[in-house]
């Protein structure tokens, strides 16, 4: 068996980082590509390996020298890299293909090891590696009939979304037997070759191949194994986070995203809160129907926003703003409010940040548990008091007779409260929780209402968040500072067609509840936890069994099961490191995150979650 490596091409999309190298000197992680791609190779017993180099080919050959590890490096040129595609560097080294088994791959693939135990055990002399279509991929890709044979290859410009679930990316790892090579590859590469030019693809011989009923191409379909593909400075990005092999960097690679976890399929994200149970298929069905007109055109101004939110709450349309978020909100609300800023801590950090740390007033609880007198004999210190409710990060809620009574004193006293309703909908209450309503509205005129529709209604891809209050003045003001576009029109598009399926939402906050009652009581069997704090909202606040640090569990969850949780270590509020907050998911989601809770309980707890974490 012996390995061929493309390693000619320019890489122009990586910019600085292939302005002196070709793309297989890339280092990801310190390790450059084709290092990693030799160690696969060496850990076989593969002995030969031929580069085919053209752009920058001293660097690369100088680097590895003729011989690396246990192989022997042999390489070919191709002098017209600037010219010709991958096709004429495979044709040059037609000749090693017909010598031996073969395994070919490209050189701007970082990949497990173990993708090339895998290929050499299958019994299928020919194979193909492929891994299912996923959004970030590109390029070519393939169907597979019942048996794993390739059936067809769908070129980029034929690719129709409709049957992505069918399709397969090629990895652009190969195992090719000599007989392959010799009677069926190499005579159809030398004839393509001859018709088509050189600036074309290798696989387009292959899409050939494929269209014949005497000769099979296999493929070797993946599972969990790590690849990707480098050719841009964002692919890089991915790469260094995907094979980063210390937990503490790769939490915080992770962390820094803030969202955009599309491009991790494999994990399960129980950090960011959203509603698994809504929008339902068909309102998303809705969506997609006008998907082109909503990309295509602009949407309303900010007026029309405002218009169909009040519709959607009841509320007039001079009473209530759409946010981009409400975090839009919350910092507009922040450039304009005045005074002192009282805060519940632990706390939602966008508070503290919009206002800044000098102005706000920090009220500290280890009960969670507010009561309206602890509340109105805080309120003294401050000119806004900010309620979360139910509260974030702990999930406690206060009774809406008791916010009624904290509305009272605080209009006696000419003071604001800002409260926040991101997950009131996810009560479970005998009681109406929410005070967006109009004549709450008008009764308490220093009352400012803040609502995310991204967590409770399962957008955050569109963001859509709403302030209201009965001080139109305030209002006014605040649209002022706000864009005229402030809205994409898939977010207005949303509140258009929202009130046919509020019944479906209703029913998706129930399920919520349902579910967040059973995966409350199975995190409460856990040995890891001391204590898991009653919620109304869609997430848990845990703390940790005393000695266990939230920090080393995070990364352990995120580096060995792809989970991703919330590390309160650094929230203010929460004495010591030993807190996380974790998200309530679907049913099958969140009994995958037990079991993986019960691995770690299964094993020695004093050397996976004590001591410093991974890294210090």
């Amino acid at each position: 068996m012996q390995a061929v490596i493309l390693a000619a091409g320019m890489g122009t999309r990586l910019g600085k980082y292939t302005q002196d190298n070709t793309k297989c000197m890339l280092r990801i992680n310190g390790r450059t590509l084709i290092e990693r791609a030799l160690d696969a190779l060496d850990k076989e017993r593969i002995h030969r390996c031929i580069i085919v180099v053209g752009y920058q080919k001293d660097n690369l050959m100088g680097f590895i020298g003729t011989r690396y590890k246990n192989i022997d490096i042999k390489y070919i040129s191709n002098d017209v890299y600037k010219k010709t595609n991958n096709i004429y560097s495979l044709y040059l080294a037609r000749e090693c293909l017909i010598q031996d088994d073969t395994i070919l791959l490209e050189s701007d693939l970082i990949f497990e090891e173990r993708i090339i135990n895998d290929l050499l055990c299958n019994s299928e002399p020919t194979l193909a590696v492929v891994a299912p279509y996923e959004s970030w991929m590109d390029g070519t890709v393939v169907k597979i009939s019942k048996n794993g044979t390739i059936c067809s290859f769908i070129p980029r410009k034929f690719f129709d979304y409709n049957e992505k679930e069918s399709y397969f990316k090629t990895v652009n790892i190969y195992k090719f037997s000599r007989e392959f090579s010799r009677n069926c590859y190499v005579p159809f590469l030398d004839a393509y070759s001859k018709a088509m030019g050189s600036n074309e693809y290798y696989e387009q011989v292959l899409r050939v191949i494929a269209t014949l009923d005497t000769h099979e191409l296999k493929a070797m379909v993946l599972n969990d194994q790590r690849w990707y593909e480098i050719d841009d400075v964002q692919d890089k990005n991915i790469a260094e986070t995907i094979f980063c092999e210390i937990p503490s960097e790769k939490l915080f690679r992770i962390s820094r995203y803030y969202g955009g976890y599309w491009r991790f399929p494999r994990m399960l994200d129980f950090c960011y809160l959203v509603n698994p149970y809504f929008p339902t298929e068909q309102m998303q069905n809705e969506m997609k129907a006008y998907f082109s007109d909503l990309l295509t055109q602009y949407p309303s101004g900010l007026n029309m926003q405002n218009l169909l939110a009040g519709k959607l709450f009841n509320v007039e349309a001079d009473s209530i703003l759409v946010g981009n978020g409400a975090s839009e909100l919350i910092h507009a609300l922040a450039g304009i409010e005045q005074g002192k800023i009282g805060v519940i801590y632990p706390a939602f950090n966008e508070y503290p940040e919009c206002f800044g740390e000098d102005r706000v007033v920090p009220l500290v609880s280890g009960s969670f548990n507010h009561s309206s007198g602890e509340l109105l004999s805080f309120v003294d210190q401050c000119d806004t008091l900010v309620l979360i409710n139910p509260d974030n990060p702990s999930g406690s809620y206060i009774p809406s007779h008791d916010i009624i009574t904290i509305l009272e004193s605080l209009k006696e006293r000419n003071k604001r409260l800002v409260l926040d309703e991101s997950f009131a909908d996810f009560c479970d209450s005998e009681e109406d929780p929410s005070f967006l309503k109009q004549n709450l509205l008008d009764r308490f005129p220093n009352l400012i209402i803040i609502k995310s529709l991204s967590k409770s209604y399962g957008i955050p891809g569109i963001r859509l968040g709403v302030l209201a209050s009965a001080d139109t003045e305030l209002i006014a003001d605040l649209r002022r500072r706000m864009p005229i576009w402030n809205i994409n029109a898939f977010g207005e598009y949303f509140l258009q067609i929202i009130g046919k399926y509020q019944k479906d939402y209703a029913t998706s906050c129930r399920e919520i509840a349902r579910e967040r009652k059973r995966f409350g009581t199975l995190l409460e069997g856990s040995t890891l936890f001391e204590k898991v704090y009653p919620s109304q909202a869609n997430y848990f606040l845990c703390k940790l069994r005393k000695g266990l640090r939230a920090g080393v569990l995070t990364e352990c969850l995120l580096d060995r099961f792809g989970i991703f949780i919330k590390d309160l270590s650094d929230k203010k509020g929460l004495p010591g490191d030993g807190w996380v907050r974790i998200a309530v998911r679907n049913r099958a989601d969140n009994d995958t995150f037990i079991g993986k809770l019960g691995l770690l309980e299964g094993e020695r707890e004093e050397e996976i979650l004590l001591g410093p974490c991974p890294g210090e």
